[in-house]
Formats: structure tokens, C-alpha cells, sequence
């Protein structure tokens, strides 16, 4: 599986890739996960690729994408045509247009809204994101991610990443259904 993490910096992309490739090896799986962003570390683009497999990975970066996660209309703009034809589409609903859709399988959470209003932190909503993908995916387990976040979030902000993940995984699984 092919996941590209992508928005601009300071909304936690590179550490959202970096913990849901953690997970994945955490489940048992071969991970790489690899990272891109503009000089500004905040503000510019940025995206984190992460490629899960059962079988050795000889590839540093995705050929192709099955996960597009996009934060901005930017990297939506940008990473889009990298999407396979059945990809899944996941979206910042707030700041991201799609037009007149994409046709590929879509999924949209206000996670900086929720982040913001809930946590009094927009800068959350990356693992609002990450509980919203879990749910909506299940590509790596629950339990894997709450350990991978666990392990990687500063110290002292455990509980409230651990909050916001289990917010957006509440949502996540009432997409589901």
C-alpha cells in the first residue's frame, strides 16, 4: 500500500507519516516512509510517502498512490494525478475544493476545525487526521497506532494527541458504516 501524507508545513505531516509507517512495523509489516518539504518550515509544501508491504520494499519512493491524504488545495492540486484510478481520496474538508470531484473513493473531516475548537490546538488536527484514517482504512491496527503515537509525540502532550486521535477515529467510524 501506497499512502502520501501531503499539505503544507507546520500541520504535523512528516510526523503523521513517520507514525503511521511506525505502526505498520509495530503490526508486523515492512514499512518505508520517506519525507519532502520546502525550505520554509512553515507554510511551504510538504509530504510524507509511506509504503507498506508483507514482502521487502526496494522502492524509495511510491510509483503510484492507493492513499492520498491532502491538507491543502496545493498538494491536493499537486498530488492528485498521482492517484490511482481506484485510489481513496481523504481531504482537509475546510481547505480543500475538489470541483467537480475527483470520481476517485473520498472521504472529508473538518480535522483543523475540530482540532481547533475542540483542543484549542490546530496543530492536532494531523492526529485527528490519523484517527479518522484508522477508522476509515484499518490498514494498520488501532492498537499499533495508539503505541506509534504514544512513542512519538513530545513529551507531556500524550493524552491530548491520544484524545484527538480517538476523536477522529469516532468520526472515521461513523463514515464507515
Amino acid at each position: 500500500m501506497n499512502i502520501r501524507f501531503s499539505g503544507f508545513g507546520g500541520q504535523g505531516i512528516v510526523l503523521s507519516g513517520y507514525i503511521y509507517g511506525v505502526a505498520a512495523v509495530f503490526d508486523g509489516k515492512k514499512a518505508l516512509q520517506t519525507q519532502s518539504y520546502g525550505s520554509e518550515s512553515r507554510g511551504g509544501g510538504c509530504r510524507s510517502d509511506v509504503i507498506i508491504s508483507e514482502d521487502e520494499i526496494f522502492e524509495l519512493a511510491p510509483p503510484s498512490l492507493d492513499v492520498l491524504v491532502a491538507l491543502s488545495q496545493a498538494a491536493y492540486d499537486t498530488y492528485l494525478p498521482a492517484l490511482k484510478e481506484n485510489g481513496t481520496l481523504i481531504l482537509e474538508d475546510d481547505l480543500v475544493d475538489t470541483g467537480n470531484g475527483s470520481g476517485h473513493r473520498t472521504f472529508r473531516i473538518k480535522a483543523t476545525d475540530i482540532a481547533h475548537k475542540k483542543f484549542g490546538r490546530k496543530i492536532m488536527a494531523n492526529m485527528v487526521m490519523l484517527g479518522f484514517i484508522c477508522a476509515i482504512m484499518e490498514a494498520v491496527s488501532r492498537e499499533s497506532l495508539e503505541r506509534a503515537i504514544m512513542d512519538n509525540v513530545p513529551k507531556g502532550t500524550e493524552t491530548a494527541n491520544q484524545q484527538a486521535f480517538e476523536e477522529g477515529y469516532r468520526i472515521g467510524r461513523g463514515e464507515a458504516r
